[in-house]
């Protein structure tokens, strides 16, 4: 008898230990068909749908609407969807989360950080901008504290799936979104890496501005700039002739600025500060026709492609309508003096209340931009600016705490512009910024580069030139 029942418990034990091996096996070698594919991972979210998916070697790109409360702070009240991308490369990877501050690209995109720790790209569409506005659109929801609680949500859902550490960054506008949205929600990203982004204070008071004015670059380089800024407004009827000729040709209307006189010296005034915001500092200058020989036709052609001149147009304007409404709301706008045009100005440097139809109403709030920059200053943990030395926004630039424990940087690249990027800091700060970067993903690598290859379309750097004197 105790001969069979030991019989008996070698068979169980055996039986026990053969089943326990197979669920190892099993456990280690999990069955592919039942492993959720990515696309079914993200429409798994509630709330998210798919627009598109599109090719891309070596990622999925997909182009998705989220469903966001239109007040986040009475989310019973009405809907919207928002647009973004993922560039998905692997979950086991880091991310990075990227907002423009406006619409956002449906094409498969890489931004700088995505590409120094080789990992995923999320891509917000800021909200109001066209088609993540509400319908009807309540302009009072649009707001800075708004927009990061966008982002919060849009991290909250994805965070399950991408489970490894978050870099927030952002170019200009989008610098800015990337500072207020660690302002409200500091938690959320392991290290902001924000790209020439603006910090007006005080809404009146931009003096900063005209003091980088009055000395970037060469003396004779402002000296030619400004001089084809002044000849432009003397030829105003003529020059005016020719933009109400291509506006006629064009289909091209100035209901909301007034005028097109008004359109025209906008255009004019933006000049000298769209010359440093987005033109090549080395070859520029060279490129400046000379004011006093120039024919109508030259000075024409070489206002509209430094500024535009379908800036101000109704046209022109109407996409960027959220911008100038936060403008003239919280995020202020610089406003420049410039002696050189004496009474040659009629309307002077005009507000961004004149870029908004005028049913929506606005009302500046002074509070938000100096309770931003107050918690930067006393704060920030982890977060890295860089600025092109020839680009007049960064007169004004955010400056966190310093020390080394709250590991903050400011940065600014030689020679650079709007367009200015880490990989156009000297040598010695280009590698401390890349390693920084990295070690805050969770990727650290003593090799001062990227950890990704650059790719010729992906990586492209080239800045979209924008209205003049818009971030």
């Amino acid at each position: 008898m105790r001969k069979v029942l030991r019989w008996l418990l070698s068979l169980v034990v055996l039986i026990g230990t053969a089943s326990a091996a197979g669920a190892t096996a099993t456990a280690a070698e999990p069955n592919v068909s039942d492993t959720p594919d990515i696309k079914e991972k993200l429409l798994a979210i509630p709330g998210m749908s798919l627009i598109e998916e599109k090719p891309y070697p070596g990622y999925r790109f997909f182009v998705l609407a989220y469903k966001q409360p239109v007040d986040h702070r009475h989310p019973s009240k009405g809907t919207f969807k928002q647009r973004l991308t993922v560039l998905h490369k692997d979950t086991d990877r880091p991310t990075v989360y990227y907002t423009s501050g406006y619409a956002v690209s449906t094409n498969p995109s890489r931004r700088e950080p995505t590409q120094i720790v080789d990992g995923n790209q999320v891509s917000m569409e800021y909200r109001f901008f066209s088609p993540s506005r509400p319908e009807p659109a309540d302009w009072t929801k649009l707001d800075i504290w708004q927009a990061a609680t966008d982002q919060h949500r849009i991290h909250q859902a994805l965070k399950p799936i991408y489970g490894k550490k978050w870099l927030a960054t952002g170019i200009s506008k989008g610098g800015m979104t990337a500072t207020y949205y660690e302002r409200f929600y500091p938690r959320d990203m392991a290290g902001i890496v924000s790209y020439v982004a603006p910090n007006d204070v005080v809404d009146k008071e931009d003096s900063a501005y005209d003091r980088f004015l009055a000395r970037v670059g060469t003396k004779e380089c402002r000296t030619r700039i400004q001089a084809v800024q002044r000849e432009a407004l003397v030829r105003r009827e003529r020059l005016s002739e020719m933009l109400a000729a291509r506006a006629a040709a064009e289909g091209h209307t100035f209901k909301t600025v007034g005028t097109l006189d008004k359109a025209f010296e906008a255009v004019v005034m933006d000049l000298v500060w769209g010359f440093w915001q987005y033109q090549p500092a080395a070859t520029a200058c060279g490129t400046i026709p000379d004011a006093a020989t120039a024919s109508d036709r030259t000075l024409f052609d070489y206002v509209d492609s430094v500024g535009g001149w379908s800036s101000y147009s109704d046209q022109g304007l109407a996409g960027y309508t959220p911008y100038y409404y936060q403008a003239g709301t919280e995020l202020g706008a610089p406003t420049i003096k410039q002696p050189w045009l004496g009474d040659l100005s009629r309307y002077g440097y005009q507000p961004p209340r004149n870029f908004v139809p005028r049913e929506i109403p606005m009302t500046f709030d002074p509070r938000a931009m100096r309770d931003v920059d107050r918690w930067v200053r006393h704060h920030a943990h982890r977060m890295m600016y860089v600025y092109g030395a020839y680009d007049p926004y960064g007169a004004e630039k955010f400056r966190p705490r310093r020390g080394a424990k709250h590991d903050n940087h400011v940065l600014t690249a030689p020679g650079a512009h709007h367009g200015a990027t880490v990989s156009q800091l000297v040598p010695a700060e280009r590698a401390r910024a890349t390693q920084r970067i990295q070690a805050w993903a969770g990727v650290p690598s003593a090799s001062g580069k990227p950890l990704a290859a650059y790719d010729a379309k992906l990586d492209r750097r080239d800045v979209k030139r924008e209205q003049t004197l818009r971030p």
